[in-house]
């Protein structure tokens, strides 16, 4: 069984994580670092990619996660599937360079009515019957990496403690 666990949108970039792939023909898990060395070769890691106007043919990924977390207005929030399903996020990947690890980022998309409040993007989450439409392209993008409908995010306030958050799309 997958470990889906809590996704810190704080977390240090280069946390290693469990990602699902093809890879070759195959669908494998592997851990990698989040973080994506940025096009323009600069020394800032990128760990979220708007997706909108953009295509992603090859290298795409899933990020397994439970829920994730956002500070939104000093305070800190928890959001997780209203069905208490675990989900993915869209994500792609890139090969090791000699300048940079393999590694991964996740896409973000406009956010959906229950995250809206709180921030105007959000990762782009995947309920797990729709995982396999964008790890193998089975659908258009713009089909796939959009806003669920309103109600699917259940949205719970957190202690304040210590966050730093790192979600800058």
């Amino acid at each position: 069984m997958m470990n889906a666990k809590v996704f810190q949108s704080d977390g240090p970039l280069d946390e290693r994580r469990v990602i699902v792939r093809r890879h070759e023909g195959d669908v494998e898990m592997v851990e990698l670092p989040w973080g994506l060395r940025p096009l323009d070769g600069g020394p800032r890691a990128v760990n979220v990619v708007r997706s909108e106007g953009r295509t992603f043919p090859t290298h795409r990924c899933l990020v397994p996660a439970s829920e994730f977390r956002h500070r939104s207005g000093g305070k800190n929030f928890s959001f997780s599937l209203a069905s208490d399903d675990w989900f993915y996020f869209a994500g792609i990947w890139r090969p090791a360079t000699d300048l940079w690890p393999e590694a991964y980022a996740i896409l973000t998309i406009e956010a959906n009515a229950d995250i809206s409040a709180y921030h105007d993007r959000q990762m782009a989450v995947l309920t797990r019957d729709r995982r396999m439409y964008w790890l193998d392209g089975l659908a258009p993008e713009n089909e796939i990496l959009r806003p669920l409908p309103a109600g699917t995010f259940r949205v719970k306030p957190l202690s304040n403690t210590f966050f730093r958050p790192r979600l800058a799309v």
